[in-house]
């Protein structure tokens, strides 16, 4: 879709330093209190966000992202590092009190305010005049295309026009940085295109008093679509794995070879095995041995990953940004899958393609008991959590064990949520694997029904 496009006004020549607006340095923050740390959630994030720039955090879920974001917002306090900011009008000097505005992914709006009265409450908020906010609230509701709604309640509004609300609501008190969390996941695709299409449009117009937007999103098209840099964060802990720089120009274009080829070297980058022997923190799949970190992938979404990279038009080969594309999933959702087929053996990642094995293909091919006994094989062989519960089931008179146990053990090298992940994961693959049985009432695993 194209953009029109213009010379930002107020953006310096390139031969200019880029004014620094926002500093991260060596941000730190944990899970729980201070007195009681658990698992870190970012860990020496350093970031540089200039005037005139759009800077994207891509990265998977638990990366830190909007953690992030919100520490640069001022909604949480980092636990170390320092967040500091520059106002356009100073000589450099850094201060706490920036011009922030925040887009939410949820919209975020109040269902009993009108569009015009959600727009008005920043505002409001900031003691100005009932007159002066209702004119500015009114052109900025112009502005991101909403004349003729003002009066209407959220709930007779779509989604795409409920968030155009939060930006409308957000760029009304003239912020210079905007922070958007994932601002387009919430929209079908059409809709988050426009939207998105139109925001940008405003940005190279001028029509903002925006000086730079931090984004987060998991959509690499997006990111490369919309931003002139891009930091990929690594997860367990966050932390800033690459940083890459966007020099296509606008409108940027999805077919062009040259954005299809920085989309796959950004899914090499993502996929990227560490060089390691032994799986590390930064790996796919965080710790070792039955403390392995297992993500929450269904054995319908693995089958159905592999039906579609078998048939046309891939034949047992595709890239991972065509896959997405033909499979309508973000990289938050196809990386899990993808790695998970790989730890067991079905498939293999090389770079920025995805291959299904000799045992992958014999899987698509099989009738659903086959399958079952495949991925019994797979799953005793190469996870090492299903392998321990069985073991134990068959050392026991009564071939049962409670789950805590094994939670427990979990427990001991990662947080509670991970570990709870982790064990759902592993019961979810072995009960289709028909290798031990799972009473949910009473958290028991058993032999009841092996094969």
């Amino acid at each position: 879709m194209a953009t029109t496009l213009a010379k930002k006004p107020g953006v310096k020549s390139p031969a200019a330093p880029p004014r620094s607006i926002v500093e991260v340095e060596h941000l730190r923050h944990w899970f729980g209190s201070a007195t009681r740390r658990g698992s870190p959630v970012l860990d020496d994030v350093n970031l540089t966000l200039c005037e005139g720039e759009i800077v994207g955090l891509l990265g998977r879920s638990g990366s830190g992202k909007s953690t992030l974001l919100r520490s640069i917002a001022g909604l949480i306090t980092p636990d170390e590092g320092e967040v500091k900011f520059h106002r356009e009008a100073d000589t450099g000097q850094a201060v706490m009190a920036p011009d922030i505005a925040m887009v939410f992914q949820t919209f975020a709006l109040f269902p009993w305010l009108t569009v015009l009265e959600n727009v008005e409450l920043g505002l409001e908020a900031r003691g100005v005049a009932a007159e002066l906010r209702r004119e500015r609230a009114i052109a900025a509701i112009d502005l991101i295309g909403l004349d003729g709604f003002e009066n209407a309640y959220p709930k007779e509004l779509s989604g795409g026009m409920r968030q155009r609300v939060g930006l409308a609501r957000a760029i009304v008190v003239d912020p210079t940085l905007l922070l958007l969390d994932e601002p387009f996941s919430a929209l079908d695709v059409l809709t988050a295109e426009t939207l998105r299409t139109d925001l940008l449009d405003l940005w190279f117009e001028g029509r903002m008093p925006i000086k730079a937007m931090l984004i987060v999103t998991h959509n690499i098209e997006e990111a490369v679509l919309m931003c002139d840099r891009i930091l990929v964060f690594s997860a367990n802990p966050g932390r800033v794995a690459a940083e890459i720089r966007v020099e296509l120009p606008h409108p940027r274009e999805r077919l062009d070879p040259a954005f299809r080829q920085l989309v796959d070297d950004i899914y090499a980058r993502m996929t990227a095995r560490p060089a390691t022997a032994i799986p590390s923190r930064d790996g796919p799949f965080p710790g070792s041995g039955i403390t392995m970190m297992l993500p929450r992938v269904s054995t319908n979404s693995l089958s159905g990953l592999l039906e579609e990279v078998e048939g046309p038009p891939f034949g047992g080969k595709a890239s991972l940004s065509d896959l997405a594309d033909a499979a309508d999933l973000e990289v938050d959702e196809l990386l899990p899958i993808a790695e998970s087929l790989q730890l067991l053996g079905f498939a293999e990642l090389s770079g920025a393609d995805f291959m299904l094995t000799a045992a992958g293909r014999h899987y698509v091919d099989a009738d659903v008991d086959a399958r079952k006994a495949l991925f019994a094989t797979a799953l005793l062989a190469h996870v090492p959590l299903a392998g321990h519960i069985r073991r134990i089931l068959d050392e026991r008179a009564k071939k049962t064990a409670p789950a805590r146990r094994f939670r427990d053990e979990l427990e001991d090298h990662m947080s509670e949520e991970y570990a709870d992940e982790t064990l759902r994961t592993v019961t979810l693959w072995g009960r289709y694997a028909e290798i031990f049985a799972f009473d949910e009432d009473d958290d028991l695993f058993s032999l009841e029904d092996p094969q």
